[in-house]
């Protein structure tokens, strides 16, 4: 049996059920008085919903007339294939079939839209498995499943739908789809255009023809939605360009009989091109009228730009809101002049300045509340400003606690002078914490305990346990930093460490020290993004030598200076970070400045001074394309009589300066031809930051490709030494290209990079892959 034979049945049960009725009142047309009401044939469906929508009730005096208008009533709630009205005495008889429950769904032939895409629709127009069955619910989704295929350029997809009557009163619903292919499309025509050329024009749309890169790029298919957006964009391009009376007169996309091939025609009216004769505000001033045309980026003279106006309200709103006045309302009102020029007047109307009522804190499950509210400059009870808000915002995304931040403000109901704020924080990696058996390049093979925690256990301190062994170093050491020591963020640190340096298993010369020391730190924030830090250190230093294998540079300063030193260290730093995020920034810079110091009083009386730069600039408004530079500046030398320590050289070469050599590799030679690095250090490099692919979660990845340049230099070698020019010579910088790949993984930041020197000398020692575990680039 067929689906329509089925439901042709049913109908004609129904329509025999009321001629029955209809008979039955002919013949006692007399009204009577409902004793009870009894249901027969419920299987599914609860009385309740029977009762609700049969308006008559026992003790009810009923008419053959309001039986019938009752019954419709009933019919038409969906959920009955047949009613009969039945009289047994006093007792009105309701003898129901019910429709048929849904107790299977097919889908066949979708590939474009997924199943569970498609069965979301179905259940939201009311077919889902366990449902009544509605053959109107059916015919609607098949209707608005042809739109949406139609939408997407696909003209020639159906729909077929089969009812399959299953034992139970139930059915299977059989949905067959064929999606047909993509019309393409074969001409775009804009008539009208007389200022710009068709060819300049149809650079705007995002809708091709067909080309060589069609496969792939597929910008060949037609799209209602796409053809939306590449109207737009040409009605905001003359916008843009001063033609104020611009329009769109008219839209034609025809579609070729087999509906694979699709023409378009854009008719448009250009008309004149305006410019600006003067810009004005006006309405109530809470900000001085000098103050809010400094943000105004439309300026007498300028070509009219839709584009600048818009971004004026913007920055008017933002301007009023930082004084704030959060539900300011800017109205921009362009008036135009017979001589071709616009008047800009903005009307304001700041209505109430606006408090915010509660801040609250979403999805720090680690981070205690308190930490997260130390770095908001919002505060509760406190005038809502737009700019403290964003700097909030920003504050904690610099922390490196949490992968992303964003901020909601949300108008208190009842009120129209209050918001509540809402951060909410994802929270991630934000240091260490191991006991391994490893292996690194420069290190050899690793034995350690190493716990480093910016955000220990959410308390916002930063806390360093290190208990290590391998090749180059054994060390020993604690250190913990609470930045908010007071609560306008002065902070204090201290560390305690035992040190045993084996220089020459890090690619440098043939020497060792033992360190032992401690030390104080504090820091003093000079605004928002400057930060002043003092620290004072104690080290005690031994130097080891192996006699037959001593570099003479070691051998003659070690004569000279003894190989023991007590030195009192004086540390100061200056940091000045407008990046947007702790890790992996994409816009913003950051400098800093530091100088060591070994005091009067100290065996070695030196310092050390450096200097490092990161910049970084988006190049697409989703910051996932950005160029960055970065550069670093070393220089030490020697205070009094004692020659500058050779144990705090710098050292070029490796991820953290010049990648593409071997760690510690660059700079001057000892007299045994290893690396014995040098007073002046000079690295920089530039990268190209894109999208990782294949990753849904670019914030924890970052790929690259680069560019570093950089050396370390003598500016006096040792009168022992063979392997040393004194001076800075620029021409010896060393330069290497490559592609960088750092990952947040759950035990920190890993790091790899592929590079190529590009200048290399004959004695460079060179490296294509190098990794770590702990930096980022």
């Amino acid at each position: 049996m067929d689906n329509k034979t089925y439901f042709m049945k049913r109908g004609i049960g129904f329509l025999v059920a009321l001629f029955f009725w209809s008979s039955l009142a002919q013949a006692n047309n007399s009204s009577f008085v409902v004793e009870d009401i009894r249901l027969e044939g419920l299987q599914r469906v609860s009385p309740g919903i029977v009762f609700r929508n049969f308006p008559v009730n026992a003790g009810d005096l009923v008419s053959s007339s309001q039986l019938a208008k009752a019954s419709r009533k009933l019919f038409k709630s969906g959920y009955f294939e047949d009613i009969q009205l039945l009289r047994d005495d006093g007792v009105l008889v309701l003898k129901i079939q019910e429709r048929p429950a849904i107790s299977l769904i097919k889908l066949d032939g979708n590939k474009v839209l997924e199943d569970e895409a498609l069965l979301e629709g179905l259940r939201q127009t009311g077919l889902q498995e366990g449902d009544v069955f509605k053959r109107a619910a059916l015919e609607q989704i098949k209707q608005d499943l042809v739109r949406v295929y139609a939408s997407q350029g696909r003209y020639g997809a159906s729909v077929d739908t089969e009812v399959e009557p299953m034992p139970g009163n139930r059915v299977a619903l059989n949905i067959n789809i064929k999606e047909g292919r993509v019309a393409t499309i074969q001409h775009i025509n804009i008539v009208g255009n007389s200022v710009y050329s068709d060819e300049e024009l149809k650079e705007l749309f995002s809708l091709k023809l067909p080309s060589f890169w069609s496969f792939y790029k597929k910008d060949d298919r037609y799209a209602r939605q796409k053809l939306s957006g590449d109207l737009e964009r040409l009605r905001s391009y003359y916008l843009d360009s001063g033609y104020v009376n611009f329009s769109i007169d008219s839209t034609q996309v025809s579609i070729t009989p087999d509906k694979s091939n699709v023409y378009i025609t854009v008719n448009v009216t250009e008309g004149e091109k305006y410019t600006i004769r003067d810009v004005g505000v006006a309405g109530e001033m809470v900000v001085s009228e000098e103050e809010l045309l400094d943000v105004v980026r439309v300026e007498k003279g300028q070509t009219f730009s839709r584009r600048l106006i818009t971004e004026s309200q913007k920055a008017l709103e933002k301007k009023v809101g930082d004084a704030g006045y959060m539900f300011a309302n800017i109205s921009p009102a362009p008036e135009l002049n017979d001589d071709n020029t616009v008047t800009v007047k903005f009307f304001l109307n700041p209505g109430k300045r606006t408090y915010v009522r509660r801040i609250n804190i979403n999805g720090n499950t680690r981070t205690a509340d308190e930490v997260v509210r130390q770095h908001l400059k919002q505060m509760e009870a406190g005038i809502a400003s737009n700019e403290l808000i964003e700097q909030s915002k920003i504050k904690l995304e610099k922390t490196g606690y949490f992968k992303s931040v964003n901020v909601e403000t949300r108008p208190v109901p009842g009120t129209d002078d209050q918001v509540d704020l809402v951060y909410s924080v994802a929270e991630q990696q934000s240091g260490s914490f191991s006991a391994s058996l490893g292996f690194s390049q420069s290190s050899g093979i690793i034995l350690g305990f190493q716990l480093k925690q910016d955000n220990f256990l959410g308390t916002g301190n930063k806390v360093g346990i290190g208990i290590s062994n391998s090749d180059t170093l054994t060390e020993y050491s604690y250190s913990f930093v609470d930045p908010y020591y007071t609560v306008d963020g002065v902070s204090r640190g201290f560390e305690f460490y035992f040190r045993e340096r084996d220089f020459d298993e890090d690619n440098t010369s043939s020497f060792s020290t033992d360190e032992f020391g401690g030390g104080i730190n504090f820091g003093y924030p000079i605004d928002d993004y400057q930060r002043l830090s003092f620290g004072l250190t104690a080290e005690q230093v031994t130097v080891n030598t192996n006699t037959s294998y001593t570099p003479a540079e070691i051998t003659q300063y070690l004569n000279d200076e003894g190989n023991d030193y007590l030195n009192f260290i004086l540390k100061a730093g200056w940091s000045d970070n407008h990046l947007n995020r702790g890790f992996f920034p994409t816009k913003g810079y950051s400098q800093g400045a530091s100088i060591e110091i070994g005091l009067p009083g100290s065996d070695l009386s030196y310092y050390k001074a450096h200097y490092n730069a990161k910049w970084y600039q988006p190049l697409t408004d989703d910051r996932f394309w950005v160029f960055s530079l970065k550069g670093r500046l070393g220089y030490g030398g020697e205070l009094g009589s004692n020659e500058y320590p050779f144990y705090k050289h710098f050292f070029a070469g490796g991820l953290k300066t010049v990648r593409g050599y071997e760690q510690n590799s660059l700079g001057p030679r000892d007299s045994l031809d290893d690396p014995f690095g040098g007073d002046v250090m000079v690295a920089g490099g530039a990268e190209f930051i894109f999208p990782a692919p294949f990753v849904k979660d670019k914030t924890s990845w970052r790929t690259l490709f680069f560019v570093d340049a950089g050396n370390v230099f003598d500016t006096d070698c040792s009168s022992v030494s063979t392997n040393c020019e004194s001076g800075v010579k620029l021409d010896e910088l060393r330069v290497s290209a490559g592609f960088g790949l750092s990952w947040l993984t759950p035990i920190g930041p890993l790091s790899i990079a592929l590079a190529t020197p590009l200048n290399d000398k004959e004695d460079d020692e060179t490296e294509f892959f190098q990794f770590a575990l702990g930096q980022t680039f």
